[in-house]
């Protein structure tokens, strides 16, 4: 099995377009993408830091989301855009476990914090005398912590299961970055195992997240319905508007990849739905809080123009 596994040294991802011209052009829609993904996450989290009004629980799960944004697209899109302009398209076999890891571990921190601010929200609404007391910093801290064990043990565990896997062909991997089913399809070796921690651990950490959000909801909707004062509850489910808006656009391109019968074109579905909650989704992440939120405005305004202040 050593013998197998240590002979395949690399794996060939899949190019973005078979047509050159066309690669080039989606290199630089995506190099834009990443760019801008980075440059917005990174004031999200400068403004939280910098600005006492929002050092709030939500914000500070905020922050750790823009943090939990950038790794994921990282992790996913730097090599596919190195492969591009490099026009290799491999990656080594330690280069492909890599990437599993983070790809995992990322995505399921952002699953994680989208029902921790799920909660937030719960408590900010539903209990509102009791929200010094219940998200406190050190629930907080806690909440945190937990997230990142269970994320990296999550994650963890699908790759050593991976790694004890023999590949005896060089093979295509049929996406841009190693997902764990793609990667799967190439092993000699039975995957029994791994399929089935992918469907019990995958399946958990999508699924118990989700369930806690829509909870939550159900739990504010029901709330701000037998608000009696005009206004008020507009006022506060308006603050939640904007984590609304990003937890449908990441589960639903999530659920549309991972939960969806597969079909004739199910894997450029596949790669259609991952470069979603992959590019698009942590780059339109930072604009929406920041534009429905007044308080979130108020801070990278005051961030910026103590830059310029500073700059000038």
């Amino acid at each position: 099995t050593m013998e197998n596994q240590s002979s395949i040294s690399e794996f060939f991802l899949r190019e973005i377009s078979k047509s050159p011209e066309q690669q080039q052009f989606l290199f630089g829609i995506f190099l834009c993408m990443y760019l801008v993904t980075l440059t917005g996450n990174v004031l999200i989290i400068l403004a939280i830091a910098s600005d006492p009004h929002l050092h709030t629980p939500m914000y500070f799960f905020l922050a750790n989301l823009s943090f939990v944004d950038m790794g994921l697209t990282s992790s996913t899109v730097t090599k596919m855009l190195v492969n591009v302009q490099t026009r290799h398209r491999t990656i080594s076999y330690a280069g492909c476990l890599s990437q599993m890891y983070f790809f995992l571990m990322f995505g399921d921190l952002d699953s994680f914090f989208l029902a921790a601010m799920a909660y937030d929200r719960y408590v900010a609404i539903c209990r509102p005398l009791y929200y010094s007391t219940v998200m406190s910093p050190r629930l907080c801290a806690l909440l945190l912590a937990l997230c990142w064990v269970l994320t990296n043990t999550v994650a963890l565990t699908h790759t050593l299961l991976m790694a004890r896997l023999s590949f005896c062909v060089t093979g295509e991997i049929t996406h841009f970055f190693c997902d764990i089913l793609p990667v799967l399809k190439l092993s000699c070796s039975d995957t029994h195992i791994n399929e089935f921690m992918v469907f019990a651990l995958g399946g958990t950490v999508l699924i118990v997240p989700f369930l806690c959000i829509v909870i939550s909801y159900v739990h504010i909707i029901s709330a701000l319905l037998r608000v009696q004062a005009p206004g008020r509850g507009g006022k506060a489910f308006s603050t939640c508007s904007s984590h609304l808006c990003v937890v449908c656009m990441f589960y639903a391109t999530l659920f549309s990849a991972y939960l969806c019968p597969p079909s004739v074109a199910s894997e450029e579905k596949d790669i259609a739905a991952a470069a979603m909650y992959t590019i698009v989704t942590p780059m339109l992440n930072p604009f929406i809080y920041s534009l429905r939120n007044k308080d979130m405005q108020g801070g990278l305004k005051r961030l910026l123009s103590h830059r310029r202040i500073f700059s000038s």
